[in-house]
């Protein structure tokens, strides 16, 4: 009886013994869990590329395949586009923590202190518009910036550099609507002198021709949404 008796017991303390087995599966499950949670949070309030680039790397170590972020197929595409129209001289192509950057030289598009593009200048922005119009990229937002040097502008359409400036930027954005793209996902802004990628003058206040014509710019910004 007492053999019985202490069979069941046994087999009762091993079943729960069993029974409490799945709180460490549980446990560990939960942790991993808040551990991606917290890294999902903390790169989509910073840095959407940083994201995409973590997710190529997550399927890159699970799955141990290559995948090219929609960022980088972007990037490929547009390039692609820029070296057909051999136009590797007026446009520059980079990335930063946003997304893509592509600067296009003013010199090469507009004439000084206007903000209507040069007619051989058109098909460029038009093939870059028709690249971002592809169905694959419509989760990208595109921001125009205008860009000057320091040289005081007064005409009678544009008073300062910062109606030249966003005259610039919104032209850019109309023709990217006659394009195609949605205006929903365009902006235009006006930046004038006060984003200048290379000191203007010197430390003596001496011009500097070849920076103030870097500093002529339009950029357009595509970044992920």
């Amino acid at each position: 009886m007492f053999d019985n008796l202490g069979n069941r017991w046994a087999k009762k303390e091993k079943k729960g013994e069993s029974e409490d087995d799945w709180i460490t599966t549980f446990a560990d499950m939960a942790t991993l869990l808040l551990a991606f949670f917290v890294l999902l949070a903390a790169i989509s309030k910073v840095d959407p590329v940083l994201f995409e680039q973590v997710k190529a790397g997550m399927a890159k170590g699970i799955g141990n395949r290559e995948i090219e972020t929609p960022i980088q197929a972007l990037r490929t595409d547009v390039t692609s586009a820029v070296e057909m129209m051999q136009l590797d001289d007026s446009i520059s192509i980079g990335m930063d923590q946003q997304g893509m950057v592509i600067e296009f030289a003013s010199a090469a598009f507009y004439e000084p202190g206007q903000a209507k593009l040069r007619p051989e200048a058109i098909p460029a922005f038009q093939r870059i518009a028709n690249t971002l119009e592809a169905p694959k990229y419509h989760n990208f937002q595109i921001e125009v910036q205008g860009h000057t040097d320091d040289t005081p502008v007064n005409s009678d359409r544009f008073p300062s550099n910062w109606e030249l400036s966003s005259a610039r930027a919104s032209g850019v954005v109309r023709l990217f609507v006659d394009e195609g793209l949605e205006a929903e996902r365009l902006k235009a802004i006006g930046f004038a002198h006060t984003a200048p990628k290379v000191p203007n003058t010197g430390p003596d206040g001496t011009p500097l021709p070849n920076n103030r014509e870097i500093n002529r710019r339009v950029t357009v910004r595509v970044m992920p949404r």
